[in-house]
């Protein structure tokens, strides 16, 4: 019995045990189904190779991907009112901005961050969909405004990446008036005469995209982004007609005239220096106005 338990029976499990494979070693193709290695997919930006899907990214590698070197330091933004109605449905909202934050690691889902771009001071402020799907709520609109006075402060251009299913019910009449409040912090930038361009990912939908998500100068968006106010589905059945083929997708937008470019990510940054280059030089020769003097 000894020799069996503490020979054959080792022996055998040796033989039988799978070996083990890091989790992140491979990464599954949302579109196409396409394996990838890990390494070769964050090379690639987190796009796939074989179908070119531009695949949801959070908010540290947006920044690592876009600030000169990858440094860039983060901006810290104001604690919102947690749970203000304590909203229960399922679960307690207390209990799923806990597991979102602990499985995201970030506070909300808006992150802030300045660096330089091509040698520019910008504020880049990132909407992390894996944060509750993005949705907006009272820490959103907290964030983004202090993206838009962080940028007036430093004169600098402001980005915004969105990616969004609207706005946060657990927040009821809360996240709904961080509508009006974004494009006030919109208007703020604009008033400085800075520059305030927004990257539309995917999806971008809801209150997002009836605020400050359509208010760029310049709108660009990912490839085969979904952006619209309802879905699809629900335009569909509201409707009860069929859509046009990739209706709210980002290629439809630009063919009509609801974006200005639609961009793989590998053009992205160099395209955002050249446009900040562009508008920046316009800026600091736009002519002075002085105030005249009373007689």
């Amino acid at each position: 019995m000894n020799w069996l338990t503490n020979f054959v029976r080792p022996k055998i499990r040796d033989v039988l045990k799978k070996r083990d494979t890091p989790e992140n070693l491979w990464h599954k193709c949302r579109n196409c189904g396409q394996m990838i290695f890990h390494k070769d997919f964050k090379e690639a930006l987190s796009v796939c190779g074989t179908c070119g899907h531009h695949e949801r990214i959070n908010s540290t590698d947006r920044f690592g991907q876009l600030f000169d070197g990858g440094v860039f330091t983060r901006v810290k933004v104001p604690k919102a009112i947690e749970d203000p109605l304590k909203f229960k449905d399922q679960k307690k909202y207390a209990d799923r901005l806990k597991a979102a934050r602990s499985d995201t690691g970030a506070d909300d889902a808006m992150d802030v961050a300045c660096g330089k771009l091509g040698g520019h001071t910008t504020v880049i402020a990132v909407q992390n969909f894996f944060f509750m799907a993005g949705s907006m709520g009272v820490g959103v609109g907290e964030a983004l405004v202090t993206a838009a006075r962080k940028a007036v402060k430093s004169k600098a251009p402001l980005i915004v990446f969105t990616a969004a299913g609207g706005a946060r019910m657990q927040e009821g009449i809360l996240s709904l008036m961080q509508m009006p409040r974004s494009t006030v912090a919109v208007e703020m930038v604009r008033a400085a005469g800075l520059p305030y361009i927004v990257v539309l990912t995917d999806p971008t939908t809801g209150g997002v995209t009836a605020s400050y998500a359509m208010l760029g100068d310049i709108q660009i968006a990912e490839p085969g982004a979904l952006i619209g106010f309802a879905g699809p589905r629900v335009i569909e059945n509201t409707i009860r007609e069929k859509l046009p083929e990739g209706f709210q997708r980002a290629e439809y937008l630009l063919d009509h005239g609801m974006v200005d470019m639609v961009l793989e990510r590998k053009d992205l940054r160099l395209t955002l220096i050249r446009i900040i280059d562009i508008i920046g030089r316009k800026v600091s020769n736009a002519p002075r106005l002085t105030a005249a003097r009373s007689s």
